[in-house]
């Protein structure tokens, strides 16, 4: 398993080199340029050679990406074109930790919800519970963020007044400070109806997956044996049937917890959250370079970290799966 770990690590150096050589060529590849427009302004052209000059954008393309490169090796994403003050490690550094709570408490609710509800689906399969499930598993996945989102604020919030209809209960002056204040009962508050949006729709897939793996696994000859050895019910189902029927859900969690925890843009603009999400998109409308390449990045790190630890939770679901 080590040697497996150390291999995969040094594949990742590979990997976010073409990640970051692909970026900085598509993004430098849309139309315009970072100075063109200010607001509603065109900018004089002897003041855009000047700021091109300024962040070396007068320089060829590779003696660019070369700097560019040198720069990420000591960990500088540069400095951001549309907010002058503020570097991109400043912006990520404030965003990324409000978009990583968002992300893992989305994940986690999606978990406690889908998996239990796959589980008793499996077992009362073709009864109420299982089309009852599979019902609200079909609505799950098949009503987007963009309509559940303001359905929830509309309700819970403004009809019933039972939540915040919108921010993330932080002090936005602590948040350009870097200041990321902890967990509170105000932040709880905030939290509640933009999990529940995008928490939902990952329970929905998480039954789905849950259910019809752990159908075929409780057909397994060895969940039979463990059957005949005068097991306990339960025994079989969690220690031997449930283990093994969760691999298709650990599959998506890699994926899906990196693209969750960089930021669902949707759900940040319907409730106001000041995350990656938000940030990217304005960063790829404004030709925001290093913003955009320094995004990227690190959904591309989030992206291969996540695999590995998926690969190696799989050895500790399946034993039979040896990676030496």
């Amino acid at each position: 398993m080590t040697k497996y770990i150390v291999r995969r690590i040094l594949w990742f150096m590979p990997v976010l080199f073409s990640i970051a050589l692909v970026t900085f060529i598509l993004a430098r590849a849309l139309p315009g340029g970072p100075f063109d427009f200010a607001g509603d302004r065109t900018i004089p052209a002897s003041i855009v050679a000047n700021l091109e000059r300024k962040y070396h954008l007068d320089w060829p393309v590779w003696k660019q990406f070369a700097s560019y490169l040198w720069d990420l090796v000591r960990l500088d994403l540069g400095p951001s074109f549309h907010f002058r003050n503020r570097t991109v490690n400043d912006i990520l550094a404030q965003t990324f930790p409000i978009s990583f709570q968002l992300g893992v408490l989305a994940i986690l609710l999606g978990l406690v919800i889908g998996v239990p509800a796959g589980t008793f689906a499996a077992l009362k399969q073709n009864t109420w519970v299982d089309y009852s499930s599979s019902f609200i598993a079909i609505i799950g996945v098949s009503v987007p963020n963009i309509v559940l989102g303001p359905f929830l604020v509309w309700a819970l919030a403004i009809k019933l007044g039972w939540f915040p209809a919108a921010r993330w209960g932080i002090d936005y002056t602590d948040l350009y400070l870097g200041v990321i204040p902890p967990p509170t009962i105000k932040f709880l508050k905030h939290a509640v109806l933009p999990v529940v949006t995008l928490g939902t729709g990952q329970a929905a897939v998480f039954a789905r997956l849950t259910r019809g793996s752990l159908l075929q696994v409780i057909r397994e000859d060895y969940i039979r044996t463990a059957r005949a050895k005068g097991l306990r019910e339960r025994t079989v189902i969690v220690g031997h049937a449930l283990k093994n029927s969760l691999i298709p859900v650990v599959t998506i969690l890699g994926p899906l917890f990196a693209a969750i925890v960089t930021g669902t843009f949707v759900v940040e603009r319907i409730f106001g959250i000041p995350g990656m999400g938000t940030h990217f998109i304005t960063s790829v409308n404004n030709r925001d370079y290093p913003v955009v390449m320094g995004t990227a990045l690190v959904y591309a790190v989030l992206l291969v970290v996540a695999n590995l630890l998926v690969d190696i939770t799989y050895a500790w679901l399946d034993p039979r799966i040896r990676y030496e």
